[in-house]
């Protein structure tokens, strides 16, 4: 059986992380380890992360990238399962990504989508067709693959090794999901299981100007991704053999170099 780990970055969401957390504890197949990434959080997020028996790491950068990483980093699990702080996961979820990844076409990722709370019909219906849904749509195409939904993934912990290093985790300008979706190395694989859900809040987009915001960050993130590794050569590097990535590493070092050092300790728990 997987060790899996829940990695959760938190910033001033103290309660909504206690929810999550609730619905953690309540699992068929319980986590073996628990993270709470504190991210500078000013109200008492750290301290119902500690109630609830999980460990804090603490990751001063900003940014829902830096504080995934350092998540991931300090993780011990086979297993990296993501969620936000107001996902709410339903009881099932760990198991069900446990025997996916386990299955025998060997997932590299399993994702699934978002059922929004909160807000209004309006918000929610904005939420799941037009953001949500227009980008598994979308990104899809230009992938090739399906992409990431950073509220609500597991990952194998040795893909997250070899990775690290390349993705741009220091930048809190782009979204981690799509960056990880993008620098998948040739031979790992995403699968999208459209009946693993988890509860999301719809409060990012209450109002034009918060989905505004998610949307420009969006379109920076393909920009900057476009740049790195360029569709049609991502295309091509990815149908190579896994065993024969030796080029693809090459042209793609580049981009990594552009990256600030990743050092290989991981941050203090508290």
């Amino acid at each position: 059986m997987s060790r899996i780990s829940v990695v959760i970055p938190c910033l001033d969401d103290a309660g909504h992380l206690a929810g999550c957390l609730a619905a953690l504890a309540a699992q068929t197949r319980p986590a073996d380890e628990v993270i709470v990434v504190d991210n500078g959080s000013t109200d008492d997020s750290a301290e119902v992360a500690r109630a609830a028996g999980a460990t804090v790491v603490t990751q001063p950068l900003r940014g829902i990238w830096p504080a995934t990483a350092a998540g991931f980093d300090a993780a011990s699990g086979d297993v990296l399962a993501r969620l936000d702080a107001d996902s709410v996961p339903p009881a099932d979820w760990l198991e069900r990504l446990e025997r996916r990844l386990a299955a025998s076409d060997r997932p590299t990722v399993v994702t699934g989508p978002g059922a929004f709370y909160g807000g209004n019909r309006a918000t929610r219906w904005i939420a799941r067709n037009l953001y949500i849904g227009g980008y598994f749509w979308a990104v899809g195409i230009l992938l090739g693959h399906p992409p990431i939904f950073g509220s609500n993934y597991g990952m194998r912990a040795d893909a997250w090794r070899d990775l690290r290093g390349i993705v741009h985790r220091d930048r809190a300008d782009l979204h981690d999901d799509l960056d990880l979706a993008w620098w998948m190395r040739p031979g790992m694989t995403v699968v999208y299981e459209r009946s693993l859900v988890v509860g999301v809040s719809a409060r990012p987009f209450e109002s034009w100007g918060a989905l505004g915001r998610r949307l420009r960050m969006a379109f920076h993130t393909l920009a900057v991704e476009w740049r790195a590794w360029p569709p049609l050569d991502r295309l091509a590097d990815r149908r190579v053999a896994p065993d024969a990535t030796r080029d693809v590493e090459a042209r793609t070092d580049g981009a990594a170099m552009a990256h600030d050092d990743v050092d290989g300790d991981a941050p203090a728990a508290a």
